[in-house]
């Protein structure tokens, strides 16, 4: 089977070696997004497809726009491929290029398809607090994540998953299930399902004020809101701004949410050992009630107590949330404000 690869992040890795490893597939180029200049040293940086896709000597396409580059265009047709396969390009694709590969264009979604269409669907599944989510692969058509199913695969989400560990676990799912995909399209043993547009849900890209964290909100919101949009979550602190960028929800009683969901309790027992009686404390969002030693702050929240993992200050690498203590002298009392 002849191929020709989209995809742009280190998310559509995993799925491209996968295919340059299989006998039954042959990837006869690569089409990803521009290379981009990066803060150190402002130097052009391949994207991780593309350094994957030079390594293994083949022909990259870097199209501003691919839908209106007359020469890539051209050159894609001239391949005659029997697929293409999409995997977070960054792109829209016209119906001329949907409709060039003799079989079919296949996207390799990072969702439960027709929940979380869209740029950002691992974010923004764990920011609505899923217990689970998958891959879906799918044929593509002029809308956006709208073309039937083909086969989907799930995983469990836990309670300290975030984004980038999420988004690992995906990636490597997401190239098992499109080996499977194509192969059975080829022998004709897939039937595809068409979307249910009423249970459709949509992921959008993640903006600036999305990142900001309000103490009001429930600690497991705001856990799940640090995990989702993880690494950029901010809150003030002393006047500066804070990045806080991992946490545990904690109950008014000192254990892990006990009345919710069985998988809330699932917290490393070195956390839950070490956590105080937190039953008579309570104060004003944004609050350190208390201080756990070996561990970190634990903050007041409008639902519930946070504690704080790993937190980054301007400038400064990531630190583990007891590092931050000792370094900061923080004490009880003192207040975390909303982020901006």
């Amino acid at each position: 089977m002849k191929i020709v690869f989209f995809g742009t992040p280190q998310f559509a890795v995993p799925t491209l070696s996968k295919l340059l490893n299989h006998s039954e597939f042959e990837v006869l180029a690569v089409v990803t997004q521009p290379d981009k200049r990066r803060e150190r040293g402002n130097k052009l940086t391949p994207t991780a497809v593309k350094a994957i896709a030079t390594a293994h000597n083949l022909p990259v396409w870097q199209p501003e726009r691919v839908k209106k580059d007359t020469e890539t265009l051209t050159q894609l047709k001239q391949l005659g491929a029997d697929v293409f396969v999409v995997v977070a390009y960054g792109q829209i694709l016209s119906s001329k290029i949907l409709n060039m590969p003799k079989l079919a264009c296949i996207n390799v979604h990072g969702s439960i398809l027709p929940k979380y269409r869209g740029a950002a669907p691992i974010q923004w599944c764990l920011y609505n607090g899923e217990s689970e989510t998958g891959i879906t692969t799918m044929l593509m058509d002029a809308g956006m994540d709208t073309g039937a199913m083909l086969q989907i695969a799930t995983t469990p989400i836990g309670l300290l998953d975030n984004a980038q560990d999420l988004a690992e676990r995906l990636a490597v799912i997401g190239g098992d299930l499109l080996v499977e995909t194509l192969l059975k399209l080829e022998r004709q043993e897939i039937q595809p399902i068409p979307q249910d547009n009423l249970a459709a849900t949509y992921a959008p890209l993640i903006q600036k004020q999305d990142y900001a964290l309000d103490w009001s909100k429930s600690a497991i919101q705001l856990h799940n809101q640090i995990r989702g949009f993880y690494p950029n979550c901010t809150a003030t602190f002393r006047n500066n701004l804070l990045k806080i960028t991992a946490s545990a929800p904690l109950g008014s009683v000192g254990d892990v949410w006990r009345q919710a969901a069985p998988r809330l309790r699932n917290l490393p027992p070195e956390l839950l050992h070490k956590l105080p009686d937190l039953s008579n404390l309570s104060d004003k969002p944004g609050v350190v009630v208390s201080i756990t030693k070996g561990i970190g702050a634990i903050v007041q929240t409008g639902e519930g107590l946070l504690l704080l993992r790993e937190v980054q200050l301007a400038g400064k690498r990531p630190q583990s949330g007891w590092d931050f203590v000792n370094g900061t002298r923080l004490t009880v009392g003192e207040v975390f404000g909303a982020g901006s």
